[in-house]
């Protein structure tokens, strides 16, 4: 038997009605509130091994899986090195700055969004002085295992615009 969990992805954690946005529509600037709809068709769990680059693995993983639109939901495992970059300013356009280390850590949290068939991941890590975060880049490794729970959303859920800094 299949179980459908519901799902409204609330960008801000407002809830205001009227906000909603048709898929079909496209406005010219973000409203204020932007708000999509949609259930999981499933709940994924993914282990990544030894040596596996996670942001390469969660890629090959949507493609092999024909995933357009998912949450991120959690992650866990530890890494033998990492690489994210974190936002340095507070204008447009957003400026970054890039963060690699070799070592030991462990993977605390992974959460995102699967949009359009594209990861965007951000994950929190910790070593044995420090904890940090950032948005997930090539070049982070496993150590012993990632484990990612992802929820697949139906078709409904519009994810399109969600991480674009223009739509402003």
């Amino acid at each position: 038997m299949k179980t459908k969990i519901s799902l409204s992805v609330l960008i801000l954690a407002v809830v205001v009605s009227g906000c909603q946005i048709p898929p079909t529509a496209k406005p010219a600037s973000a409203p204020d509130i932007y708000t999509t709809t949609g259930n999981f068709d499933r709940v994924v769990v993914v282990r990544l091994r030894n040596g596996t680059d996670v942001l390469d693995g969660l890629q090959k993983f949507a493609e092999m899986q024909h995933i357009k639109n998912a949450v991120i939901l959690s992650g866990t495992g530890s890494l033998t090195d990492y690489s994210v970059h974190v936002v340095n300013n507070t204008s447009f356009p957003p400026g970054n700055t890039y963060m690699k280390q070799s070592g030991p850590c462990d993977l605390l949290n992974v959460n995102g969004y699967i949009i359009n068939g594209r990861v965007h991941a951000h994950l929190t890590l910790s070593d044995d002085k420090r904890a940090l975060g950032g948005h997930l880049e090539p070049g982070t490794k496993v150590f012993t295992f990632a484990i990612i729970t992802i929820g697949v959303l139906d078709k409904r859920a519009n994810l399109e615009k969600i991480d674009d800094y223009n739509w402003r």
